[in-house]
């Protein structure tokens, strides 16, 4: 909705500034949530007695919000307001992972893992919009930059702070603790960022309907959102099956952990990096198709090349952190390239929806090329290069249709 801006002041720019990069780290606080199962995984097994199948369920469940809830969510976003939306994913996120704590029965735990999924797009999907309502245009994509990386290095928070409390307690300690981080955050959040602009009563507003239209209408939303899904898609695969191909090689279970966390910690260089390529004027669809070409490259020389432990070490760090060129670069063009300023937080919503989907489907799609390898890491790869090469030919078409444009500054 149009922001007519009948506050009574305008925060100042430094405070502005501090709140979208505060609005960076509640983002983090959402993602510990998404990776707090893999740590805690073999006490839920345990104590749930769970098979496989329903271990991939719980693993998995987190992402059933943004899968089906993300456009819908950016439209009642739309209504109630960015900061509102975001203050309530975190009342979400901080009740479910409380509640999840303390209850002895595997179904509520998974419902309650999907509500978290839930929270998790209502923090997640408006904080761009937000960010894009309270910095100026000439640091929007230096800071978009930063918010790419929300989720790599939540990653690494949650995969070695959450092992070392799991090592001195249960999971619903950790399920608690991170209830009341949550809760905190939310606290700050309502007092460091300002309120939601108001509107003029009689100024007419586009209907959630024509704004859900106005979005899906756009080739341009649809090359960004399906670049992000082949994008997660893959990404999310080989980091999450990097301590299964790591224990297959004999790699211990700590020190596949370490080395796991250092890989999803990398993503965030190419995100930063992203951030400040495209302030210097790099265009944007360049920097897709080299993010997208080098996870090509770099899943051949970790998976199908035959190199020794320390190399394909090194591929699967290139390949994770000139991969992050690609987040960073989606979410600028998501908020550059939405057809009206109305449309922001929608394309937002439905590019997370894409992403959701593209974590859901990767890896089962890389288990399948797998096992009809006959349970063959080596052939990794093609599955990777498939998703990477589609993203390859979507960024050109978004090349074609925006080289006449000004560069995403």
């Amino acid at each position: 909705m149009p922001h007519t801006a009948l506050e009574s002041r305008a925060p100042e720019p430094q405070a502005a500034v501090r709140a979208a990069l505060f609005l960076v780290l509640v983002g983090m606080c959402a993602a510990l949530h998404i990776w707090k199962v893999p740590p805690a995984l073999p006490q839920l097994q345990a104590e749930f007695r769970l098979s496989l199948v329903e271990s991939g369920f719980l693993l998995s469940a987190v992402q059933f919000g943004g899968l089906l809830l993300g456009l819908p969510i950016a439209l009642a976003a739309e209504r109630i307001g960015l900061r509102r939306c975001v203050l309530t994913g975190l009342a979400v996120l901080a009740a479910a992972s409380m509640l999840g704590a303390w209850l002895d029965s595997s179904l509520l735990v998974l419902l309650f893992r999907a509500a978290e999924g839930c929270g998790v797009l209502m923090v997640a999907m408006p904080i761009p919009a937000l960010i894009r309502r309270l910095v100026p245009p000439e640091r929007l994509s230096r800071i978009m930059g930063l918010w790419g990386s929300y989720m790599p290095l939540g990653t690494v928070i949650i995969l070695l702070a959450g092992s070392w409390i799991l090592s001195m307690g249960t999971w619903q300690l950790l399920w608690s603790l991170l209830s009341v981080l949550t809760l905190c955050c939310l606290l700050l959040t309502a007092r460091l960022v300002p309120p939601d602009p108001a509107t003029d009563p009689g100024q007419p507003r586009d209907s959630l309907g024509q704004l859900a239209r106005t979005t899906l209408g756009s080739a341009n939303v649809w090359l960004v959102a399906l670049i992000f899904g082949v994008y997660a898609g893959q990404w999310m695969a080989v980091i999450g099956f990097l301590p299964t191909i790591y224990a297959a090689q004999g790699i211990s279970g700590t020190t596949a952990g370490l080395l796991t966390a250092i890989v999803a910690g990398a993503n965030a260089i190419g995100n930063l990096s992203a951030g400040r390529l495209l302030h210097r004027g790099v265009a944007g669809w360049q920097l897709l198709i080299t993010g997208l070409a080098t996870m090509i490259l770099c899943a051949y020389a970790a998976f199908g090349a035959g190199l020794p432990a320390p190399a394909q070490f090194v591929a699967v760090l290139v390949f994770s952190m000139v991969g992050g060129l690609v987040p960073a670069t989606l979410f600028v063009l998501g908020l550059t390239l939405a057809p009206t300023p109305q449309t922001a937080s929608t394309t937002i919503g439905w590019m997370q929806q894409c992403s959701s989907l593209g974590q859901f489907a990767g890896p089962p799609f890389v288990a399948w090329v797998v096992n009809r390898a006959g349970g063959d890491w080596q052939w990794t790869w093609t599955a990777t290069a498939a998703f990477a090469a589609a993203g390859i030919v979507l960024a050109a078409l978004i090349g074609l249709r925006t080289r006449s444009a000004a560069p995403t500054r």
